[in-house]
């Protein structure tokens, strides 16, 4: 089972070590882990940087998926990967290569917890740098994340100061297509 996540899984506060934790706890079931790979704040080092950050996370998280499904876990956790924000496909202007914080295209992750394997929703123009189909805005995976947890996000609407309030902002739509 080590093996799984890579050589760093024994040394704690890796992230190889954080997904084994993550997976024992859901095993214990602990309804919500949050795992946080720290360092993807790329403005500097470019090349060297992501280099080192895919090499802690890819062997790691194919791990993860790989022992929630041996155990029959993977059906009922929903796993996922993503940011606030993605990236612009071109380096910035400094000493060091670096991208700057991009609003209008980045990428998400699904596994597991109802999800569709292999699915892919989306596209961005040819440079990365815009969504130009079936775009999904935060709101939508929010109620999406909403909806696989169990929860009909229309239902959390409070009034508040005159206004209508809930998670995801009065606005979204459960992403069908990428659900079992």
């Amino acid at each position: 089972t080590l093996d799984l996540y890579g050589p760093e899984v024994t040394q704690p506060g890796t992230f190889a070590a954080s997904c084994l934790l993550a997976r024992r706890l859901a095993e214990r079931n602990v309804r919500c882990v949050q795992i946080l790979h720290r360092g993807w704040d790329q403005h500097n080092n470019l090349p060297g940087d992501h280099r080192l950050q895919c090499q802690d996370m890819d062997r790691a998280c194919y791990g993860l998926i790989t022992d929630l499904k041996q155990r029959g876990l993977l059906d009922d956790t929903l796993v996922v990967w993503g940011g606030e924000f993605g990236r612009t496909p071109m380096g910035e202007n400094r000493d060091t290569t670096g991208r700057n914080h991009h609003i209008d295209a980045f990428t998400m992750w699904f596994a597991g917890g109802g999800t569709k394997a292999g699915t892919i929703i989306g596209e961005t123009d040819e440079l990365g740098f815009n969504s130009v189909s079936d775009r999904a805005h935060v709101h939508d995976l929010h109620a999406t994340i909403l909806h696989l947890l169990g929860f009909d996000h229309t239902k959390l609407t409070y009034r508040a100061q005159g206004r209508d309030f809930r998670l995801t902002d009065v606005h979204g739509n459960v992403v069908r297509e990428m659900l079992v």
